[in-house]
């Protein structure tokens, strides 16, 4: 299985989405751990939503286009199951 996931950081008030073939608890552990990068700014990292896909390059395809949204505000309806606005 893979992974969509967004995490988010209230210590940035921001954020990160990516994807992962391991269990999205494994791969946060891998973001709070000491490492370089994006994630490695804070260490209160939370999962707030997930989605699993049965193919790589579809969980892929799910993660850019919610990278694209470039909006705090299409994430949260995401992740509170609403309706997103256009």
């Amino acid at each position: 299985m893979f992974y969509v996931y967004i995490l988010y950081s209230k210590k940035l008030d921001t954020y990160y989405v990516g994807s992962t073939s391991q269990t999205v608890t494994q791969r946060l552990q891998k973001h709070l751990s000491n490492h370089a990068g994006y994630t490695s700014k804070a260490k209160d990292w939370e999962v707030v939503y997930c989605e699993e896909y049965s193919l790589k390059t579809i969980a892929l395809k799910r993660e850019n286009e919610i990278k694209r949204w470039k909006s705090k505000i299409k994430i949260k309806f995401l992740i509170d199951g609403l309706s997103r606005p256009d």
